[in-house]
């Protein structure tokens, strides 16, 4: 797999590790950009995702004080859906808030708050730092790629084993089972096990879960009622709308329901459910400064670069930065998981964001509804 397409498949597609969905388009050559960016081409980019196949698509964008909701097929403007890996950033926050109390840092090594955690098959978790965890520069296998967990978790597997309980003990050890991807520091890659482990951190530094700290820090000073960290619950809250994949690469074939599912499997990496309102309350106030000090913000949109084909893209710690086509740099996450794959992007004033939710995992590109509420651009079928 080249480093571009290792881009576009796993950052794009989250937890949904061999389940084709969103490509993460390079940027093209920047042009001047539009007076004021259409929801028109925002909804039609919606419209156009369910003429491809996806069951239903929902979008809210807000510029300014100016809100618009937007769907297609069966969707609710107000339905909640799993984010995939959208939650790294709400982890990797919390980690720098816990810096910023002076209660670890991020240049610690992972050894020091995981002794014996990290090893085997190469693995050193003396080596590799916090920082390294949430920046994907550490070289741990994601748990993820492993073939045999595809195949029982993202495969037909699935429908037997949708109800498992995972720990990440158990989680990381599927990763420690593989040499690393490179040594600490020296490349960049996309890794799930990453932030399973950052979520061990936190809950080693203030001896409580990982979701609990994300609750009391940000999903309750913020107000995010839609959002929730669901630990083994498999149930997704109403208001929702189901949740489809094909539970292989091919798009052909049965469509099955996967809305219920214990996220067990996905934890700090992958677990947390919200909705488009919540997702742009978060990301615009994480990016005007209300969740992190100054030099907080600093770390955690100092980037690196994840391929040297995508020059526009950049990681930094549990936050990607962007160029769009028409030379706009946006900042967020998207997520995939099971049945669902969304997306959040926020101008870096915080004034100007969108998020969104597709309901499919082997169909559909929310990378044309960013391109579409920031540049104006409708969507061309392919």
């Amino acid at each position: 797999m080249s480093a571009a397409r290792s881009v576009r498949t796993l950052l794009a597609t989250g937890l949904v590790a061999g389940i084709t969905v969103t490509a993460l388009s390079a940027p093209a050559v920047a042009a001047a950009p539009p007076a004021k960016p259409s929801h028109a081409a925002t909804q039609q980019a919606l419209d156009e995702a369910v003429a491809e196949g996806v069951p239903g698509a929902v979008a809210q964008a807000r510029d300014g004080k100016t809100r618009w909701s937007g769907t297609a097929g069966e969707r609710k403007s107000g339905d909640r859906f799993r984010v995939g890996s959208i939650t790294k950033t709400f982890t990797a926050t919390v980690l720098l808030q816990l810096q910023a109390e002076g209660r670890l840092d991020l240049d610690d090594p992972v050894e020091k708050w995981l002794p014996g955690v990290v090893r085997g098959h190469g693995n050193d978790g003396r080596r590799i730092t916090i920082r390294q965890l949430l920046n994907h520069t550490s070289g741990i296998y994601s748990y993820t790629e492993d073939p045999a967990l595809q195949e029982k978790l993202f495969g037909p597997g699935f429908l037997r084993h949708r109800y498992d309980t995972w720990t990440p003990k158990q989680i990381v050890a599927v990763a420690m089972a593989h040499e690393p991807d490179f040594a600490p520091g020296t490349d960049w890659n996309y890794s799930n096990t990453n932030f399973v482990l950052a979520g061990m951190v936190v809950e080693k530094v203030t001896g409580r879960p990982y979701g609990k700290e994300i609750e009391n820090r940000i999903v309750k000073p913020l107000k995010l009622r839609a959002t929730s960290v669901p630990g083994t619950d498999s149930r997704l809250p109403e208001p929702n709308s189901r949740a489809y994949s094909k539970l292989t690469r091919e798009t052909g074939g049965p469509t099955y329901d996967v809305t219920e599912l214990n996220p067990s499997i996905a934890g700090a990496a992958g677990e947390i459910i919200s909705d488009t309102n919540d997702l742009q309350t978060f990301y615009r106030a994480l990016l005007k400064g209300r969740l992190l000090p100054a030099a907080g913000m600093r770390e955690m949109t100092d980037t690196v670069q994840v391929s040297p084909d995508l020059p526009g893209v950049g990681y930094g710690l549990g936050l990607m930065r962007q160029k769009l086509s028409c030379g706009k740099e946006v900042w967020g996450h998207n997520g995939g998981i099971h049945g669902s794959h969304s997306e959040a992007q926020v101008t870096r004033d915080g004034e100007h964001s969108i998020a969104a939710n597709l309901n499919a995992d082997w169909t559909g590109d929310t990378q044309k509804l960013v391109e579409a509420e920031f540049c104006g651009t409708a969507p061309t079928k392919r």
